[in-house]
């Protein structure tokens, strides 16, 4: 960024953060923001749970002071706050709801973050911030270094490291990290793990730019479909193919795998139950912040299937428009010879032989072929049946729908959400593939399935002759319904 004068004094008058900090109602918007949705990790609530909460938010400072501070109402401060003036909650509306939801503003996070941080700190870590450091750039040198030798020569010194540490462990040597560091780290991975919360709703600000100009060039444009389709794709592609959406696309197949959770929901319980950190008094929140990650990946991704929405709407417009084209110079010739119907002209005007002409190809001539002489035996003889199999008539296959329902729910129970692979995992498909079809079925009925198209998980089942069959479709992820 270029600190100059004219480049700050616009960024003061327009930036959504630094209109925060000017404001002169600013500790009020910061506590409460701060209160419902960084506390708490919520990437989105409706309307009227927001303004209930303001509702009482308002009536505890104003019975706190002499006279009321605030004087509005709840509903003019949300209105107020998700202007573009301010720009500090984004307000929209879900795909089939008429209720309005908000969120936190990127802008907003920043500042909260940001004040976050000016409280003083009784425990300051630096060692932990040191060895990210060092890490950092062992990994960015290690990545860059193009010599084969090298390269080896880094392994076999971290082989090194490990075997002296597994001979200590085995001469019983056990060395324990002291409390300080165990509090330093944690510090450091709960900050960087609320952190994380704030890139996705960057992420996500960017698809939605880029959502605003794929609307507001559909409503304009005004040449062919295939240049308009070009160019959206290519904007989507700069943003996916953009450092930020490598990374992202990369950090969220990496959070969709089971393996990855199960490995950070273990990590997370044995960290928590260590006694050093549990004198931090940490946040029971931060256990699940890996679902916290999830949910707020899922509002990126389905801002980008809106873009693929927009797109399919303006297809199925344009097909319209011109079908009704079509009809219209279909009727406008029928009308047309209707009006000179009686309006004949003398003489010989016009004479065809026929409505169509016919084309005759000789390559198209069939060769000769003598006829089949067809004999038929008047003597009708009875079949023998015995050789006839019909128990295939009453071997029908029937799928039970409540049972493979209740098995996702009862999984549910132990997880937060489980995908189909870990299901047929566990209950195997007793009716082969019938039976995979229909827990496909209940995935496209309930709106809190995940699938992810760019992962695709094998499905192995036993068929009655005891041969494995398999198929491949995408991930499919239940995933637990709010309460």
């Amino acid at each position: 960024m270029d600190f100059d004068y004219y480049t700050l004094k616009r960024l003061f008058e327009t930036h959504s953060s630094i209109r925060l900090l000017r404001a002169d109602n600013a500790p009020f918007v910061a506590a409460f923001l701060h209160d419902v949705f960084i506390k708490n990790n919520i990437h989105e609530i409706f309307h009227y749970q927001l303004q209930s909460r303001l509702d009482d938010f308002l009536y505890y400072l104003n019975n706190n002071e002499n006279e009321p501070l605030f004087s509005r109402n709840a509903s003019a401060y949300l209105e107020e706050w998700s202007s573009d003036d301010r720009g500090w909650l984004r307000k929209y509306y879900r795909y089939g709801s008429d209720e309005a939801c908000y969120d936190l503003s990127p802008a907003l996070e920043k500042v909260l973050v940001w004040i976050g941080k000016l409280s003083r700190k009784h425990f300051i870590g630096t060692e932990s911030r040191l060895n990210i450091i060092f890490d950092l750039l062992k990994q960015i040198a290690y990545g860059a270094e193009t010599d084969t030798n090298a390269r080896i020569a880094e392994l076999k010194k971290k082989r090194d490291t490990i075997n002296k540490e597994i001979d200590a462990l085995e001469r019983g040597e056990h060395v324990i990290a002291d409390d300080a560091f165990l509090r330093d780290s944690y510090i450091q991975m709960e900050s960087t793990a609320r952190e994380l919360l704030g890139d996705f709703r960057e992420v996500e600000q960017n698809f939605r730019f880029l959502d605003r100009s794929v609307r507001e060039k559909i409503n304009s444009w005004s040449g062919n479909k295939g240049e308009l389709i070009e160019e959206i794709f290519g904007d989507r592609d700069l943003i996916l193919d953009s450092d930020q959406g490598r990374t992202f696309n990369a950090f969220w197949d990496f959070l969709m795998s089971p393996n990855s959770q199960e490995e950070l929901t273990r990590l997370l319980e044995n960290v928590f139950s260590i006694e050093a950190i549990q004198k931090l008094q940490p946040d029971n929140r931060i256990k699940r912040i890996h679902y916290d990650w999830l949910e707020a990946g899922e509002h990126t991704q389905r801002r980008v299937a809106n873009i693929s929405q927009q797109l399919r709407r303006y297809l199925d417009n344009q097909v319209y428009l011109e079908n009704r084209r079509v009809i219209q110079l279909i009727e406008s010739i029928s009308s047309n010879s209707l009006k000179v119907r009686d309006m004949l002209p003398s003489g010989d005007f016009m004479s065809i032989d026929s409505m169509s002409a016919d084309i005759d190809f000789y390559m198209e001539r069939p060769l000769f072929s003598p006829p089949i002489e067809v004999t038929f035996d008047s003597q009708i003889s009875s079949a023998d049946t015995s050789y006839i199999d019909i128990s295939q008539l009453y071997n029908q296959i029937t799928v039970d729908k409540v049972k493979l329902r209740k098995n996702i729910n009862t999984f549910l129970l132990e997880k937060g959400q489980v995908s189909l692979q870990e299901i047929t995992q566990r209950y195997k498909l007793q009716c082969g593939a019938a039976e995979l079809v229909v827990y496909l079925v209940i995935a496209s009925e309930d709106e809190n399935v995940i699938f992810d198209e760019s992962v695709t998980e094998t499905i192995e089942w036993e068929d009655d002759e005891g041969n494995m069959r398999r198929a491949n479709c995408c991930r499919v992820v239940y995933c637990r319904g709010k309460s």
